[in-house]
């Protein structure tokens, strides 16, 4: 099955496409390929919205994932940001919608659990076993990246009908 994980951004928003194969053995999982569309802040917000459908529709018409994975938003102190990610993830869904994908949605908390057993786990925690659970001999220098794939593997390792 081709999972596609997305961290949601208006300015960085994370991507990763990754197979998950399942036989008599244990799950393996395998990157597809994986990166982050960025968008100018000097554009108007519905310029940056289009920027990543587009290129989310790009991603989806080569890689013909069968659901998407996206982080939930966190609401914490900076109301403004969470706002900007709102948009995003609205247009993100939407795209995913359109291009017929189951969309599974989890939370910082579950993304954490299900990589490091620890709820609370840091970003280097989550890095470290990103990398081990996907063999890599480094990880992407993008941290929008790497959340793309740890929200991947969650959704890998929770999906029941692999």
């Amino acid at each position: 099955m081709i999972i596609l994980g997305i961290d949601p951004g208006l300015a960085s928003c994370g991507w990763a496409v990754i197979e998950a194969i399942k036989n008599d053995a244990p799950l393996k999982l395998k990157i597809k390929n994986c990166g982050v569309i960025k968008t100018p802040p000097s554009e108007t917000l519905g310029k940056r919205l289009v920027i990543i459908n587009l290129e989310l529709e790009k991603i989806i018409q080569e890689f013909r994932p069968v659901v998407a994975a996206i982080e939930e938003i966190f609401f914490a102190k900076n109301v403004k940001t969470a706002i900007t990610v709102s948009h995003a993830r609205g247009a993100i869904v939407l795209t995913c919608a359109k291009m017929e994908l189951r969309v599974c949605e989890f939370t910082p908390l579950q993304i954490k659990q299900a990589l490091t057993g620890y709820g609370q786990a840091d970003k280097s925690q989550v890095g470290f076993m990103v990398k081990n659970i996907l063999k890599l001999k480094v990880l992407p220098k993008d941290d929008n990246t790497v959340d793309a794939l740890a929200v991947g593997i969650c959704l890998a390792h929770s999906y029941k009908n692999l």
